[in-house]
């Protein structure tokens, strides 16, 4: 999937648009126990009810591409025989009907997910009438394909503290109480491609980018778990200056970082549907272009496909900050506008080690100007 077919999904999640028809859920104890469970139609909840759920639910389908939603995909022999897979389709066919299918559902998250509480495993189930486009690009609003799709969210339940209210002239004691939170985990079956269902994939939500969810993945989707985002970017850092070695010096990172950064802007200002993802050879490029030894330029080769896989992207989000080029040292930490990497640069005088910043205009020190003069 990309931003905007998981957007054009995500919007339909309001209380004015909505078609979800299903809502059914367990709450799991500590001890990991189911406590109860509820099978509604939305329809029997309140406007209240329904404008605090839907929130709840949409956060599944929130965050960065790449980052917190993660693409999913099914083998051709999953598809046609795995279990994982024929439960998932059977969930979604019975637009949650199946108790037995989802009481299996519930068993297989109960066991893999590791959330410090008690929590609600959430489920929706929604049927999309998917508008057309005309000819002059206009929207048709005639259907042409209906989209069936269920969404799972797994919400840590939270314990408010004690308050103290005013009301009709007296305060009054709030006990503490047991609230929904936002899904720390959850998922979407099938996938929306082409603004229609692939049942050969999935979107997989985690709040947490540093965590793989191993477990869960392997239980649910009986495929290998993806690196987590924040562990990308950690695994190129080191790929980089590991393999570049005394050669990568300020310059190498900075042309590295502007490439990478210009790509994401052509890419955004080409409207391209697919969404962009980096390769090793973009890489290679720009420490070729940086003068780098060709024995390093193949370490880094090496080495990047022993830890991200032969013939992996990933994407430019999740190994750079585009928005921001940092400089740091155990004492100073120097934030650098991404489009002028230029005013920073290191040198050595008199055999010690500085981290030179040009400045152009005015200076300030603890929100005070302040001058430099010879």
């Amino acid at each position: 999937m990309n931003e905007k077919e998981i957007g054009e999904i995500r919007r339909r999640i309001t209380p004015d648009k909505t078609s979800i028809q299903r809502i059914r859920g367990c709450y799991v104890t500590e001890q990991r126990e189911i406590l109860s469970t509820f099978n509604s139609s939305l329809a029997m909840l309140n406007e209240i009810e329904t404008e605090e759920l839907l929130p709840i639910i949409k956060k599944t389908l929130s965050g960065t591409h790449g980052k917190n939603l993660i693409d999913i995909e099914f083998s051709t022999h999953q598809v046609v025989s795995g279990d994982e897979h024929k439960l998932l389709s059977e969930l979604r066919s019975s637009s949650l009907e199946n108790d037995e299918a989802v009481d299996t559902l519930y068993k297989n998250i109960i066991e893999t997910v590791q959330i410090e509480g008690s929590y609600l495993i959430l489920l929706a189930s929604d049927k999309y009438d998917v508008f057309s486009y005309s000819g002059d690009g206009s929207k048709d609003e005639d259907s042409t394909t209906v989209f069936s799709y269920f969404l799972c969210s797994i919400c840590p339940i939270k314990l408010t503290k004690p308050a103290l209210s005013y009301y009709g002239d007296q305060f009054h004691s709030v006990a503490a109480n047991s609230v929904i939170s936002n899904p720390e985990l959850g998922f979407m079956f099938p996938a929306f491609d082409d603004r229609a269902a692939n049942i050969y994939g999935a979107l997989l939500y985690t709040k947490n980018t540093s965590d793989s969810q191993d477990a869960f993945v392997e239980k649910i989707f009986k495929s290998e778990p993806p690196m987590p985002a924040s562990v990308q970017k950690e695994t190129f850092e080191t790929v980089l200056s590991d393999s570049v070695a005394n050669e990568c010096n300020m310059e190498v990172v900075q042309a590295v970082h502007e490439k990478i950064c210009t790509m994401v802007d052509e890419h955004k200002a080409a409207k391209v549907r697919e969404p962009l993802l980096i390769s090793k050879a973009t890489v290679k490029n720009v420490l070729t272009d940086c003068g780098i030894a060709e024995e390093k330029i193949s370490a880094f080769d090496e080495q990047f496909d022993k830890s991200f896989g032969q013939g992996a992207e990933v994407p430019p989000k999740n190994i750079i900050n585009t928005k921001q080029f940092e400089v740091k040292t155990p004492d100073v930490v120097i934030k650098v506008n991404p489009e002028r990497p230029d005013l920073i640069k290191t040198e050595v005088i008199d055999g010690t080690k500085y981290i030179m910043i040009r400045a152009e205009d005015e200076v300030t020190v603890n929100g005070v100007s302040i001058n430099i003069s010879e």
